[in-house]
């Protein structure tokens, strides 16, 4: 019975870590205004302005946050399923 539930423990958390993972994906693609800048410093396209210091707001801002906080839902989880 324990070893059932370990088992079940071990896939709940493993569809939490497949949930995180689609969710960081999908936050990441929808950083557009960073990727821009980063992909204008790399190809020469004049966009020096990639590390000035910018002060985000609204919806950047959440996306931010959620890239931090998912980011670190990812980095635990993997942690926690190594031991």
């Amino acid at each position: 019975m324990l070893k059932l539930l370990s088992k079940t423990k071990e896939l709940f958390i493993m569809v939490i870590l497949l949930i995180v993972s689609v969710c960081l994906i999908i936050i990441v693609l929808m950083q557009s205004s960073n990727a821009q800048d980063a992909a204008n410093l790399v190809s020469g396209g004049g966009g020096g302005d990639l590390f000035a210091n910018k002060k985000e707001r609204g919806g950047e801002l959440v996306i931010s946050r959620a890239t931090l906080v998912l980011g670190t839902a990812f980095f635990l989880i993997c942690v926690y399923l190594s031991f």
